[in-house]
This record gives structure tokens, sequence and C-alpha cells, in this order.
């Protein structure tokens, strides 16, 4: 039996144009750094997948710092831009939650609270730094980081948004030129693991985590993951590209909890404005992890939250936060579309999910 992949939150399958990409750049033998022939093919890869990732984000290429990935990007940010005071949204990434001195809370559809924002801000004994995410990753609502940039700056404070679910699913450049700092991962957009970006507003002092080497303008040193790079910068390109798959791919989505509904799911965050590709569903009574085994077993990957925070038996934070009713919350998974999901692929979804809904109740009976 085949086997089909709903789980393009957690990582996306590598792209092609990826691929090719990272095959040719291994082919660079030279050191990013050096200046001979060598390290200036090797500068130009990198240069042209900083080129690509700037394109994305709608910024400068020398507005882009490489990383190993979001979680550096996100703590780079959060320690770098100097502020002791950080606030960030109660629905975050645990990697931007591991440096909040206060968390700003969520109305039930999964939205940051502007006014509790303000509120927040206004009490501070000195200037902030607040992040709120573009994309929630469990539940696909889209954040007002604009309006909350907004509200930040009245308050002299700086912002800083994580935008991994953001990148190829809604306009970044709306985002990031708003923010003073933006978070991205390749791998959530068809690239390699292990290589991530921070978009930098241009002047911005930021104090490196990394420190050694002149990298990155002295930002983060140590030598360039080229290859990384090269795929990373293909992918944002292909992203660009395909922007026009997202009424396909909302329309499977749709037609997903529509189906899913008919059998008694209750789909979360449903009521505010969510990415094309995200469907966060309970089935109550039933827990995250039976789903998840279930549907694997069926030949279907899904996951129950957070990829990073998977195989830790907890609530969710996120659906916390949402206040919603504990039934909900623990018996919620999230199902991802990606590129290559098609109209075959929710079929065998909807069905295995309501084989696993119908023989729990026909349990429930007997």
């Amino acid at each position: 039996m085949s086997s089909i992949y709903l789980d393009h939150n957690a990582t996306a399958p590598l792209r092609p144009e990826a691929r090719e990409a990272m095959l040719a750049a291994l082919g660079a033998v030279g050191n990013p750094s050096s200046v001979h022939r060598f390290g200036r093919e090797a500068r130009r890869l990198v240069e042209a997948g900083r080129a690509q990732v700037a394109a994305l984000a709608g910024v400068a290429p020398a507005q882009i710092v490489f990383t190993a990935g979001a979680t550096e990007a996100n703590a780079l940010a959060l320690t770098g831009l100097g502020r002791r005071q950080i606030l960030t949204s109660a629905i975050e990434h645990d990697s931007a939650l591991a440096w909040a001195t206060d968390r700003v809370p969520v109305g039930g559809d999964g939205r940051v609270d502007l006014d509790a924002l303000d509120r927040m801000l206004a009490a501070g004994a000195e200037p902030a730094v607040v992040s709120v995410m573009a994309v929630n990753n469990e539940t696909g609502v889209i954040q007002p980081v604009v309006e909350a940039a907004a509200i930040a700056r009245r308050h002299g404070a700086l912002v800083h948004c994580d935008a991994v679910q953001a990148a190829g699913r809604i306009a970044l450049p709306a985002v990031g030129t708003e923010v003073d700092a933006l978070s991205l991962s390749a791998h959530k957009l068809g690239g390699p693991q292990g290589i991530g970006a921070l978009v930098l507003r241009d002047g911005l002092p930021l104090a490196p985590l990394l420190r050694g080497g002149a990298q990155e303008g002295r930002r983060r040193a140590g030598t360039e993951n080229v290859a990384g790079i090269a795929g990373f910068g293909a992918a944002a390109a292909a992203a660009v590209a395909n922007w026009a798959e997202r009424p396909r791919i909302a329309a499977l989505r749709d037609e997903l909890e529509q189906r899913l509904t008919a059998e008694g799911a209750v789909v979360l965050g449903a009521g505010a404005p969510r990415v094309a590709n995200t469907s966060c569903v309970a089935m109550p009574g039933v827990t995250a992890e039976t789903q998840v085994a279930a549907l694997d077993l069926a030949g279907v990957a899904v996951s129950a939250g957070s990829a990073c925070s998977s195989g830790k038996v907890r609530r969710s934070h996120v659906l916390e936060a949402m206040g919603l009713p504990a039934d909900l919350a623990e018996s919620a998974i999230r199902i991802s579309l990606g590129p290559a999901t098609d109209t075959a692929a929710i079929d065998r979804c909807v069905a295995a999910w309501i084989d696993l809904s119908r023989r729990r109740r026909s349990r429930a009976v007997a």
C-alpha cells in the first residue's frame, strides 16, 4: 500500500529544484571565505541563495543572515536585539517561548489579543521585544502581525516574527517590511533541514550568538553551509514560482474538512483566517496519539501538534492557550497539505479517519 504524506508543517518533502541545486553545490570544494577561484565559486553559490531567499521575503539580500535553522534564528533575534523584556504570544513555537519574560494571551479563535498586548507594553518598565508568529504551526491561523507591530512601535518596542509556517503560504513582504526581524526555515517549504535565516531590518544592531569569524557580516560566525543555502534558495524560488497553487490546495483542505465535520469532527481555529494547507481537527473521545497511530497503519501520515513536541504526552500549549475544552485539545490532530497533495490523498485520509471514528462509536454502543 502506498503511503500518503500529510505532515508538511513538520517538514516538507525536498523539492526537486532544491535537490538539484544541492547536488551541484556539493561539487564546489572551496570555502566561501577563500579568495581563490574555488572560494569565489562557493561564495557565488551562497550569494545566489541569499538573493533567492531575499526575493521570497521581499527584502534586500544584505538583510539575510543564514543560520542552522529557525530555532537558532529565533534565539539570535530574541537575545541579540538587546532588550531584557521579551513578550511573545502564548502560541509561539517553543524556541521562541523559551526566551519569553511574559506571554501575550490569545482569543478563542487562536489570534493574539491585541488589547492585552497594548496593556502589557504600557505597563512595562522599559522598551521590549515583541515576538508574534505569522502563522501558527498547529492551527494554521494567521496572526495580526502588522497590527501587533503598529502597537509595539507606539511603545518603542522592537518586533520579531517567526514566519516559518508562512513562507510560500502568505505574502511575506507584507509582513517582513513591518517587523525588525523575521525567522525562516528551509525545510518547511521544500528545502533541506538544518538551514534557516534571520531577516534583519537594515542598520539594526544585533549581538551574535556565535562569535569568531566574520561570516554573515559578523552576525553569525562559522563557515556557511553552501549546499544547504543553495537548496534553501532553490526552494524559496520554487515557492515563489508556485504561488498560484494555493487556491487548489485550499479547495482540497476545505473538502477534507467538510467531509470530516459531516462525521462529527470539530475543526479548531475555523473561525479565523488560516493558511490554505493546514487543518487542526478533533475527534472527541479519541486521543490524538490513537488517531495518528491508526492513520499511520492505514498509510496516512499526520501529526499530533508540533513535530518538535512529538512523543511528549502533554496537551498542546497552543490549544490550551485558546481555552479549548480538554476533550477537544487532547483529541486534535494536524493535517497539513503540500504541492503534491491530490484528491486521492484526501480520499485516503478521510476514509481512514471515518473508519476509526465509526469503529470507536460501534465499541461505545456495544
